[in-house]
Formats: structure tokens, sequence, C-alpha cells
């Protein structure tokens, strides 16, 4: 696979190998059907789903849980974990490539993507925006950590691997057709129910 940015190789290899099995299991999944079951509040039933970066399905599986009948797609640059995908999905139903190579053929009423942006090269966050963008007949939502402007985190000893910004805010000015419908944040603390401090944006195609 050739790559265009270090960010993507980083993803492909043994990192996204050994990122697998720090994030899969019931406790994940339980914690994943609550945050769906509240970002999904002001879309009702929907009957498809396109999630960018989809791992090993944690999201989808636990999207599947709330609307049974709904047909899903992942991409996912990560061999390994697309394999454990397709026992979620099919494998008919994944891209096995890069964000960057995946060119949209056809509309979802969702384009998901859930802390995958803020390990893009930033350099590239316009191209991600159109393919989300181009992917959805009506809804976006985006659950990544929030920062007012952009900074780079040092990642698990690794520098130039996060990056946090105002994700949501620079899609609404791109494209004058999205606005806003709802926003929240998931505590890393939360008694019951914890995320990775995410903040969620939903946006709608007006």
């Amino acid at each position: 696979m050739d790559f265009k940015t270090e960010q993507e190789k980083f993803w492909a290899e043994d990192f996204g190998n050994s990122y697998i099995e720090r994030n899969k299991g019931e406790e994940c999944l339980a914690s994943d059907l609550i945050f769906f079951s509240k970002t999904f509040n002001h879309i009702g039933k929907i009957n498809s789903v396109i999630e960018f970066g989809a791992n090993i399905g944690l999201n989808l599986k636990a999207i599947k849980l709330l609307f049974p009948k709904i047909q899903l797609f992942g991409i996912e640059i990560n061999k390994q974990a697309s394999i454990e995908l397709s026992n979620v999905i099919g494998s008919e139903n994944i891209f096995n490539g890069s964000i960057f190579d995946y060119e949209p053929k056809k509309k979802f009423a969702l384009s998901l993507i859930k802390g995958v942006l803020i390990h893009i090269n930033p350099n590239m966050l316009n191209n991600v925006y159109e393919k989300l963008y181009n992917s959805s007949s009506k809804y976006i939502l985006i659950c990544e950590y929030y920062n007012p402007s952009p900074v780079t985190v040092n990642y698990r000893g690794h520098s130039e691997r996060l990056f946090k910004r105002d994700f949501a805010g620079e899609m609404l000015e791109k494209y004058n057709d999205l606005k806003l419908v709802d926003y929240g944040f998931c505590y890393k603390r939360d008694n019951a129910f914890p995320q990775d401090d995410v903040t969620w944006f939903l946006l709608e195609k007006c």
C-alpha cells in the first residue's frame, strides 16, 4: 500500500495492530451503545451509515444493535482490523485502504468519523472533509478531541500523531449548506459508560 503521509503508515502497520487489542471487549461496546443512543437522539431511525476509520467495528456493531436492519459500510486502513470488521458488516461492505484513496460512489444517511480526524495529517484534512460531505445524503457525525485552535499533542510517546482542533467548525465554514443540529461531551471518568473525552457534533445538510 502506498502512503501519502507518515500517519497512514503508523496506523496501517504495527501500532495499528496493537491498537486493536487495547480497544475491544464488552465494556467498550456497552459504552458505545450508550454513546450512540445519545448522539442519534435528533436523527431518528436511519437506514445507512458509512464510518471512516471503522477499525474492528465496535461503533458499527453498537449502531446495528440500535437499528438492526441498517446498511453499514466501513473504511479501514489496517488489514488486521479489516478482517475483524468483516465479521461485523461483511467483507463486501469494507474499503480496506486509506481514506485518501476512497472515492465515494454512493451516499449514506450518515457519515461517521470517531477518533480518526485527530490522527490525520492536518494538510490532508480538507480531503477527508470532502469525502465525509460527499458520502452523506443527510447527516455527518464528528466525534473527536476538541480544541478551539489547532494544537499537536504527544501520543503514546510519538510526535506528530495526534492533532486537536475545531473539526466540526471547519466543516461548517467550508460548506454553507451544513447546520449544527446537536453536540455534546463524554468524559473518560464517567462512572458507568466512559468515553475518551470525546466531543461530538451532529451536522445536517440543509
